[in-house]
């Protein structure tokens, strides 16, 4: 069976099953409580289907965009487990993922997160019965930058501040879709595997890093003070 994570934002989920329909899933609401959290999650969800990890035969991630400290701890894990047990792991992005959760047979979904400093994490996905295509590859930017892509989409799913919802629902005439619906789920996460257009396998996991999106707010804010890169960081501040 499927062992699939996301830790990619304030929600955690944790999904155990051999497909994304029969797949048991817990939850957790709530920034940083993902680090002491997980472990308990997956003994919980272990003890529910009355296996052990020696029943897991592959694994999961969303690996980005999202939080910096919830991709570290999920990648942490995984990276664990893959050496310790050889297991597989797959992974795709946050959004995809949301999207995936709430899309309906042929519709083109955009998936948004909060990046904060007014931006928000974007992507657009069209699902079909062949597989899954890639309208917008998840990005960074504006909302006003994001309307002026004249994406047309027929959902829209996510999270973001009051007034960026508001501003992407009234020039979109789309009402966006928030958590738990529109919110990333273990059990999307495993519909995803084998998939075309869907999850993806990490061939060489220990060198592979989530995709973060941007700096952290303490290496931003560092940046920004010091007018240079911090060294040796996953990426810089524009």
């Amino acid at each position: 069976m499927w062992l699939a994570m996301d830790t990619a934002t304030d929600r955690l989920s944790v999904a155990l099953g051999t497909s994304g329909d029969e797949a048991e899933e817990e939850s957790l609401d709530g920034a940083r409580r993902h680090a002491a959290a997980l472990l308990p999650t997956i003994e919980s969800l272990l003890r529910l289907r009355r296996a052990t990890l020696d029943d897991v035969r592959g694994l999961a991630l969303s690996d980005g965009p999202g939080s910096f400290t919830g991709l570290r701890v999920g990648a942490s894990l995984v990276k664990a487990l893959v050496q310790s047990r050889g297991l597989p792991l797959w992974t795709a992005p946050s959004l995809l993922v949301r999207a995936a959760g709430a899309a309906r047979e042929g519709g083109l979904v955009l998936a948004v997160s909060n990046a904060l400093r007014g931006e928000v994490y974007a992507a657009a996905y069209r699902f079909h019965g062949s597989g899954i295509e890639t309208v917008l590859p998840p990005t960074v930017q504006q909302p006003e930058a994001l309307l002026g892509s004249r994406l047309a989409p027929d959902q829209l799913v996510g999270e973001a501040p009051a007034a960026i919802v508001a501003l992407l629902e009234r020039e979109l005439g789309r009402t966006m879709s928030g958590p738990p619906e529109g919110a990333p789920s273990g059990r999307a996460l495993i519909g995803l595997i084998g998939r075309p257009g869907g999850a993806s396998r990490v061939e060489r996991v220990q060198e592979w890093e989530p995709v973060y999106g941007r700096p952290a707010e303490a290496q931003a804010r560092w940046e920004t003070a010091h007018g240079r890169a911090l060294p040796d960081s996953v990426g810089s501040s524009r």
